[in-house]
């Protein structure tokens, strides 16, 4: 029986991650994972390939109707569909391919097949040629998560999916219904309406991005409205069937859609399924999480559990933070991860992006606060680029100034958040960025100012 010193399952961000991780620091790593591609669900079929559908989109939505303002004239402009899905899928490889070759690099022992913890120290990978046994002193669980669904609703894989379908549709649906206006609804909806797809999006609740500052999420609402973007809010799905090669989709109190394609995105629910933790006494709570200490322990202290298998946002960023910390504490004692600094980012047009407290949360905590905001309108970057839609909006304690949360909807949001990240890692005030240098011209003065107008100081407004 194989022995090694760590066995982690799963081979998503956290997975890899914490597989690597520990090969560094000096330990025989083995790495179990069902599938043939390395990188979980969000380099195979979730971040990787939807950043590349959503870059490729924006470039022909760009060169249909945007870059005449800039003086280039193109005409003819046509979608191959399927090119541009093959660009995706070779974007993919090359990540997936990365993950192997850095495995390689370090070491890292892979066996294919789903995991199974049969007893402490023991885990049975169940392969397409067998079973083979495993022996370790400790076991990270980092299976990561799938599409959960609604009542009512069946996932076909084909008209009825979910995110993994929407990356591939083999055609552009004539008209695509999204459940749920989340992260994963607004980007996918956003490609197939640029490619050319009516696009209603149904949410539950009043309004989209749950959990999201409400401020930038009503004006995010507008925004999407703009691009063509049908909204239907307070909408209760009940079923979705498929007629065809049509889906009918029944809304309580409304009358039924009928549509080509319908996107399940309403969130994910963690993969702990045949892992056999169960018997083992390792608990579960309300949401089918694992439960861990501090320390990412589970009842069992040489099993841990990172990721979307545990509380928290269901981000891959999150989960390598965590993967670090839980191998680094393993090893050497210490790990640690300041959950109040891990950004949201929706990668659509314009982006937005999140991190720390929102205005609601610091109300409804009776935390009292200074606000800054500064508009895109107002810089120069954004101007020369004609990206000038959005803001940059600096929420900080009233009394010691320290930056409580930062919130962006604009271009380039993803980027410009970790400047507001690693500020409020260091317990920065909005002084500190305000009095920081930030070169002219960049999209990165919008922070600058909007730090300054906490104290109502803005240059340029």
């Amino acid at each position: 029986m194989p022995k090694h010193d760590l066995i982690v399952i799963g081979a998503g961000p956290g997975g890899y991650v914490a597989a690597i991780r520990a090969a560094q620091l000096g330990l025989d790593v083995a790495s179990v994972d069902e599938h043939e591609q390395l990188g979980g669900t969000c380099v195979r079929v979730g971040c990787i390939p939807s950043k590349a559908l959503l870059e490729s989109s924006e470039h022909y939505l760009m060169a249909r109707t945007h870059l005449e303002a800039h003086g280039v004239a193109v005409a003819g402009v046509t979608l191959d569909l399927e090119r541009m899905l093959a660009r995706k899928d070779a974007v993919v490889k090359s990540n997936t391919d990365g993950v192997a070759y850095l495995y390689k690099k370090n070491g890292i022992s892979h066996y294919r097949g789903r995991g199974e913890i049969v007893a402490e120290g023991r885990v049975k990978v169940h392969g397409s040629d067998g079973d083979t046994d495993l022996e370790a002193d400790h076991i990270i669980i980092a299976t990561g998560s799938q599409v959960a669904t609604l009542p009512g609703i069946e996932l076909d894989g084909d008209r009825i999916g979910g995110s993994t379908e929407a990356l591939s549709y083999p055609e552009v649906p004539g008209h695509l219904v999204v459940i749920g206006a989340g992260y994963i609804g607004l980007e996918l909806g956003s490609v197939w309406k640029r490619l050319g797809s009516k696009v209603t999006v149904l949410e539950y609740l009043d309004r989209i991005l749950p959990g999201m500052d409400a401020e930038l999420a009503k004006e995010a609402l507008k925004s999407f409205k703009k691009r063509g973007l049908e909204f239907r809010l307070k909408s209760k799905v009940t079923s979705a069937r498929v007629d065809g090669e049509h889906v009918s989709v029944e809304v309580e109190g409304a009358d039924a859609i009928a549509c080509d394609r319908v996107l399940v995105a309403v969130g994910r629910r963690p993969n702990t399924a045949g892992l056999g933790i169960e018997a083992l006494g390792i608990a579960l709570d309300p949401q089918g999480r694992i439960i861990v200490d501090d320390d990412f322990r589970t009842a069992i202290p040489s099993i841990y559990a990172i990721g979307d298998v545990i509380a928290g946002p269901m981000l891959a960023h999150k989960a390598e933070e965590e993967a670090v910390a839980c191998v680094e504490k393993l090893v050497t004692g210490y790990g640690h991860v300041d959950y109040d600094t891990v950004p949201g980012i929706v990668y659509t047009e314009p982006e937005i992006a999140s991190v720390g407290k929102t205005e609601e949360q610091l109300v409804e905590a009776g935390i009292a606060y200074s606000k800054g905001v500064f508009p895109y309108q107002a810089n120069g970057r954004a101007r020369a680029l004609g990206q000038t839609e959005g803001k940059v909006k600096v929420l900080a304690d009233a009394e010691s100034d320290r930056i409580l949360g930062v919130h962006i909807i604009g271009a380039r949001a993803g980027d410009l958040i970790a400047e507001a990240v690693a500020a409020m890692t260091f317990g920065a005030s909005a002084e500190d960025i305000a009095r920081t240098v930030h070169a002219h011209p960049t999209l990165s003065e919008i922070l600058k100012e909007a730090a300054l107008g906490v104290a109502g100081r803005s240059i340029h407004i």
